[in-house]
């Protein structure tokens, strides 16, 4: 059994609920959160490979020490490092 209190409360709600036409699903509970979409980054085409030891690197970040090595130590130019078009897109 509802205590007078109580019952004032209900009216009170009852016709807030009324007067704004808020319906049964909008009092059902808290929304569902909004859906985060994540965009996964397909990895990148490998740009520079070593001819002798394979290393890779796909021209993101920083410069690897095995092509500043083969640069500057090896002799090798960028051109002999330049990864062909069909080596794909394999891990740097």
């Amino acid at each position: 059994m509802r205590t007078a209190e109580q019952e004032a409360v209900l009216r009170s709600v009852r016709k807030l609920v009324a007067f704004w036409q808020i319906t049964a699903d909008e009092l059902s509970g808290i929304p569902e959160p909004e859906k985060v979409v994540e965009v996964v980054k397909p990895p990148a085409a490998i740009k520079y490979r070593h001819p002798r030891s394979g290393e890779t690197w796909d021209g993101e970040g920083s410069q690897p020490e095995w092509l500043r090595e083969a640069l500057t130590r090896q002799g090798y130019t960028v051109e002999e490092l330049r990864a062909t078009l069909d080596e794909g897109t394999t891990q740097a």
